[in-house]
């Protein structure tokens, strides 16, 4: 033996190893531990994933409870494939959008429009592409799923990576410019860390987003074929059609415990490494903690061995990649004003083809009774979702800000706002059934709450990340000179969180209408309750195969959330551009 107890001189290189600090410590134990358990589980995960279809048909998807784990990890695995691809789409999509005008009369348009197509209906053009492209395996499934997943999450991080781009403070925008950074390094040492606390906040609430549509992802139908993947929404989804509420408690059960699992070994770390990019001038004097984010610093080992793989990164925002040289023309104004003018022209012949050729479309089995009839149903519905915000707003703007000015209670209550947020409106439509049958009540009122029950959380969730991005300076200037009541929120507290409510208030309404779809026609049993609306009369004619009257329900239901966003919330964002940046 080397070390033995009496040979000292031998013992002198591991007291010298133990000295500098560099053996291995419990954290590292421990933090190794968990990174062989995620690994083991994505391994496993990942060949599930590529199984056969033909498995599916050997173990269909049953309600015993011994299969909830892997289902829960199947699901989970396609949530966070789904963010990934979301996180890309907001880095790509949005940046564009945020820096070049032109690419903004596409992009922000588009992103209205997409934020308001059902989930359903991505489903019905996708699936049989990406089938295609991995014939009988499970891949392809599995891919049309996390599509679906992908377009429930990435309006909302899109929207708000635009306006954190749009609002950075202009002595910042000057400083990074004065050091002459390429557009890379301004993005990677400006742009993405000041964005970086508005847009965590949205990752979590996109999860809970994901959730919430995750009963209609999982099971896919192609022609007169239902192909049904493992997970907790398939779960959920046959406990439901089966009226088994206890498999139906037990199915949000097993999600509360994923949510947890997630917000503690996920979120939670990231939102402690994440508030180092608050904007402001004096340290804060409460942060939000993690013990993993704690257990991760205290590792040394670990950390060596992780090392390699953060060095592409690392290298990636090292590197000052010059800006493009090309040869800038140099434009009167009236000319750069024609040049605008042109290509909004290229844009609106656009937009009039698209609209041609869906009119031909719908022109051929529907007369101009139907569009009129779908266009009264669109002002009963944007009735219904002008109030709903009205009420969120009143009632998650002032919960929002005192959550966020306090890190110690956002701690707390982040799992459950996430739990609630994911909590799927389908496993309500009983209660909700059973007491409007019960009462006698008027579906066209009291179905409405079901609209904004997985939507108000965009509005709690951009508060709180607008609250704590306050910065701490500003708050202690204004407990000095004894701001408090009415002034403090009119001169501190609205203005701050203004350009992140517009955000979340934007995606609430566009997810809003999409709920309609499902909340103004529900069913439970043999019972069936309608309210007067687009939701509905989408629901209606998508179950009956109707294509005409969805192609007809979606384009108008469309044309209405650009119009109010037009109308209300863009020139909201420009006036949070003009007077509420933090300069």
């Amino acid at each position: 033996m080397v070390f033995l107890s009496g040979d000292h001189r031998s013992a002198r290189p591991f007291a010298r190893f133990l000295r500098i600090g560099i053996a291995p410590s419990w954290a590292d134990l421990i933090a190794f531990l968990l990174l062989a358990a995620a690994a083991i589980l994505i391994v496993r995960g990942a060949e599930d994933m590529s199984q056969s279809l033909a498995a599916l048909k050997q173990a269909p998807v049953t309600l015993d409870a011994a299969r909830l784990p892997e289902y829960a990890l199947r699901t989970t695995m396609r949530m966070f494939l789904a963010l990934g691809a979301s996180l890309i789409f907001t880095f790509t999509v949005a940046t564009l959008a945020a820096k070049s005008r032109k690419a903004e009369l596409i992009i922000v348009p588009a992103l209205d429009i997409l934020q308001s197509v059902p989930v359903l209906g991505f489903l019905t053009f996708t699936v049989t592409f990406f089938m295609g492209l991995f014939p009988g395996r499970q891949l392809g499934v599995e891919c049309a799923a996390i599509f679906a997943i992908f377009t429930s999450q990435a309006w909302n991080m899109a929207f708000s990576f635009y306006q954190s781009l749009r609002t950075i403070p202009n002595d910042l925008d000057e400083v990074s410019r004065q050091f002459g950074f390429s557009p890379w390094r301004r993005f990677v040492r400006l742009e993405l860390p000041f964005a970086t606390p508005s847009l965590v906040w949205n990752v979590m609430m996109s999860m809970s987003g994901g959730w919430f549509f995750v009963v209609a992802s999982e099971a896919i139908t192609v022609g007169d074929t239902t192909v049904t993947l493992p997970g907790i929404g398939s779960w959920l989804s046959l406990a439901i059609a089966q009226e088994n509420m206890k498999a139906v408690a037990i199915g949000v059960g097993a999600m509360a415990v994923v949510i947890v699992l997630y917000d503690q070994f996920v979120f939670r770390p990231i939102v402690a490494w994440a508030d180092k990019f608050r904007f402001e001038q004096t340290a804060s004097q409460s942060r939000p903690g993690s013990w993993l984010y704690d257990l991760v610093r205290r590792t040394r080992w670990a950390r060596i061995v992780v090392a390699p793989l953060s060095w592409p990164a690392k290298a990636m925002s090292l590197i000052d990649w010059p800006a493009a040289r090309l040869p800038k023309a140099r434009l009167a104004p009236a000319a750069s004003r024609a040049l605008d003018g042109l290509w909004i022209a290229v844009v609106a012949v656009a937009g009039l083809g698209a609209t041609w050729l869906l009119w031909s479309f719908v022109s051929a089995s529907l007369t101009r009774d139907d569009a009129l009839t779908a266009f009264g149903l669109g002002l009963a519905t944007l009735v219904r979702v002008v109030v709903l915000i009205a009420l969120a707003t009143l009632i998650w703007v002032p919960i929002g800000v005192w959550i966020g000015l306090r890190p110690a209670w956002a701690e707390r209550l982040q799992p459950i706002a996430q739990f609630l947020a994911a909590f799927p409106a389908n496993v309500l439509f009983p209660f909700a059934v059973a007491a409007i049958v019960g009462l006698n009540l008027n579906p066209n009122i009291w179905l409405s709450p079901l609209m904004v029950l997985g939507t108000q959380w965009y509005i709690l969730f951009n508060v709180i990340a607008g609250a704590s991005a306050i910065p701490s300076d500003l708050r202690e200037a204004a407990n000095i000179f004894g701001v408090r009541g009415w002034q403090w929120w009119r001169q501190v507290g609205l203005p701050g969180i203004f350009p992140y409510y517009v955000t979340g208030a934007l995606t609430a309404s566009g997810g809003s209408w999409n709920a309609s779809i499902v909340a103004e026609a529900v069913s439970w049993g043999g019972k069936r309750l309608e309210a007067a609306g687009l939701g509905s009369f989408i629901a209606n004619a998508t179950a009956a195969g109707d294509y005409a009257r969805v192609a007809l329900g979606v384009a108008v239901m469309s044309i209405f959330v650009i119009a109010f966003n037009r109308a209300l919330w863009r020139p909201l964002y420009r006036f949070a551009e003009r007077r509420l940046r933090l300069d």
